[in-house]
């Protein structure tokens, strides 16, 4: 197939792409930097200038492949407060997409999130499919459920849940920010008992995932790239202080803000989620390192660059 990729420079998408072209796949990535240029190129890849706002670009780049994987989001604009506007170009992105494969059969899949999807239960792919509200967070699941609601209009639309953490060396997300929170704090914490639980997987398990959901996923398919069901919090917490020479400590509800920051709301989360769904749908099996076998690596601890 020739394959569309938005994000495809980014965290995962520069794992997609190698899964991809390693399959026999032509990909064409969206770039809206030279840097981001140069390191598709590098990979193999074609390269499509624009950026998500630019939905002609979008649009042509859909029309003239066999297949899209949408990744890019604007992070940058959701973390420092402009959540609503992040959402926003993402389902014009979305409705973009749907609008030039509409009627085609052609695969287009999308990621999401599986975090706060049932707090307090194991999460599974059911979950999250009704309909969500229209402001805040749920903003997101309701761009999935768009998703997957484009192939009642003739698109193999799949929307592929990842959890908060894909872990890998050169991870710079919510790990590698509870880390650097314990080397400032001079202790490594975890909220109230430590027992809610972080569902996780390996970066190269997740992009395996992704190429499995274009080759075979039927229209309409939710999917979970999650190979960790879910790993307490304490025990992230004393792998960290075992490998920073740092105490282990319970943080109180009450103080988790101050100590955490913008993360507290997340470590708080108990979100077990289940794959076995997807893992018997297409067959999927992760085999890089777990979660707790990543961070013994040691990667995640490496000195900070000055």
């Amino acid at each position: 197939m020739r394959v569309f990729v938005t994000g495809a420079s980014g965290w995962i998408g520069s794992a997609v792409v190698p899964e991809l072209i390693g399959a026999g796949h032509q990909v064409v990535g969206l770039a809206r930097s030279e840097a981001s240029a140069a390191a598709l190129t590098e990979a193999g890849a074609e390269v499509l200038r624009g950026t998500l706002d630019d939905l002609d670009i979008l649009r042509g780049g859909a029309a003239e492949s066999d297949g899209v994987i949408h990744l890019a989001f604007k992070h940058d604009i959701a973390f420092s407060g402009g959540f609503d506007d992040a959402t926003a170009a993402d389902r014009r992105a979305i409705d973009t997409f749907g609008e030039a494969l509409a009627g085609s059969d052609r695969p287009f899949l999308i990621a999401s999130g599986t975090l706060g999807l049932a707090p307090g239960r194991i999460a599974t792919e059911r979950d999250g499919q009704l309909p969500a509200p229209a402001d805040g967070p749920a903003k997101r699941f309701a761009n999935a459920q768009a998703t997957t609601a484009l192939a009642e209009r003739g698109v193999r639309s799949s929307v592929v849940r990842l959890p908060p953490t894909v872990h890998g060396d050169g991870d710079q997300g919510f790990l590698a920010a509870v880390v650097a929170t314990a080397r400032e704090k001079g202790v490594s914490g975890y909220i109230g008992d430590g027992a809610n639980r972080w569902p996780a997987v390996h970066r190269s398990d997740a992009a395996h995932l992704f190429r499995l959901a274009l080759e075979g996923a039927p229209a309409g398919s939710t999917l979970h790239a999650v190979a960790d069901e879910g790993v307490p919090i304490r025990t992230l917490a004393e792998v960290i202080g075992r490998h920073l020479g740092l105490p282990v400590a319970s943080v109180s509800p009450d103080d988790a803000a101050g100590h955490f920051a913008w993360l507290a709301g997340f470590l708080g989360i108990d979100s077990p989620t289940s794959s076995a769904y997807t893992r018997e749908l297409l067959g999927w099996q992760p085999t890089g390192p777990g979660l707790v076998e990543d961070l013994d690596k040691g990667h995640y601890f490496a000195a900070p660059s000055v």
